[in-house]
């Protein structure tokens, strides 16, 4: 999608700080970070949201979920971070491009929001 926010990062046509690129998912620090670490992990193949991801590219869904946790363990967060998937404007996706975030470097309540 050319107009795709997601889509011009992973094309390189945006820059973003990149911490993990494959042939598959880019994952980069979020501009406005809601933790010490604030990742997103997006597929570089469009899908709207995460329900798309999985029906229409499963095997998609699981390399994003890998390299979540690749970037996790990059970061030095132990096994502790939250993976966020927000489906929908209302619950705060801004973007409509599948993407995860990875939060971790500090404590979290719940529940969220």
């Amino acid at each position: 999608m050319s107009g795709c926010l997601f889509c011009r990062i992973a094309s390189g046509e945006i820059p973003a700080d990149v911490v993990l690129r494959n042939n598959d998912v880019v994952a980069f620090r979020d501009v406005n970070p809601q933790a010490p670490v604030h990742v997103l992990v997006i597929p570089i193949e469009h899908h709207t949201n995460v329900t798309e991801l999985s029906a229409k590219a499963p095997h998609l869904t699981s390399k994003l979920i890998d390299a979540a946790a690749a970037v996790a363990q990059g970061e030095g967060l132990d096994d502790q971070y939250r993976l966020v998937f927000n489906t929908g404007a209302d619950v705060g996706q801004s973007v409509f491009h599948v993407h995860a975030h990875v939060l971790g470097g500090r404590n979290f309540a719940w529940p969220p929001g």
